[in-house]
């Protein structure tokens, strides 16, 4: 019997569902995100609607910023893109100055979102404000570790991470699909998050 066991479907997929373990994995986990902030945006909605009297997001917050930050996440999302398509050209280098400007991206986002906050504490908006600023901190901050867990995962297959292209370049590829998926619902959640909280 070979020491070394190697785990089907790393890098072909499942007969049964046409997708690889990882992307089976990654949508599965998405699944489980979407009942997340789906539970987030219902509590919205129900307290809202309930409320006898509503802020006006685009009066309370800052709009500005928040509109840089989601033109930020689209060109990530397309930075993405980039670089996989670029690993499934075999052209690495180039595929990790994309990954490398997703990343970027992410710490451009983050920065912006601090100062945003900023502006909110300055302007004494604080969690325990209101309802509406309750439901803002949480939604965006959580929003916000799950973009901070994304360029983790960037930047750990920019450093260590990386040698796995040199021994397994497809598996590699996929690894970066995946989180690519990941960071797109990221990206789909603030566009949903984005009007409703502060245009409406």
């Amino acid at each position: 019997m070979s020491a070394h066991l190697e785990i089907p479907y790393n890098v072909d997929p499942r007969p049964d569902t046409g997708l690889y373990n990882g992307k089976l994995g990654v949508w599965l986990f998405l699944a489980s995100e979407v009942m997340l902030f789906g539970a987030l945006f219902s509590s919205l909605i129900l307290i809202r609607t309930g409320a006898a009297k509503w802020p006006e997001g685009w009066k309370e917050l800052h709009v500005f910023p928040a509109t840089i930050n989601t033109f930020v996440l689209i060109a990530s999302s397309v930075f993405v893109v980039m670089a996989w398509a670029n690993l499934r050209l075999r052209k690495p280098q180039v595929a990790r100055m994309w990954i490398l400007a997703t990343l970027l991206c992410g710490f451009a986002f983050m920065g912006i979102k601090a100062y945003e906050y900023n502006l909110s504490f300055q302007h004494h908006h604080f969690p325990k404000t209101s309802n509406f600023f309750a439901i803002y901190f949480t939604m965006t901050g959580l929003h916000g570790l799950h973009v901070l867990g994304g360029m983790i995962v960037f930047a750990y297959f920019l450093t260590k991470g990386w040698s796995m292209y040199d021994h397994e370049p497809r598996r590699f590829t996929n690894r970066i699909e995946i989180v690519g998926l990941y960071w797109h619902f990221v990206d789909l959640v603030w566009i949903f998050l984005f009007p409703t909280l502060y245009l409406l």
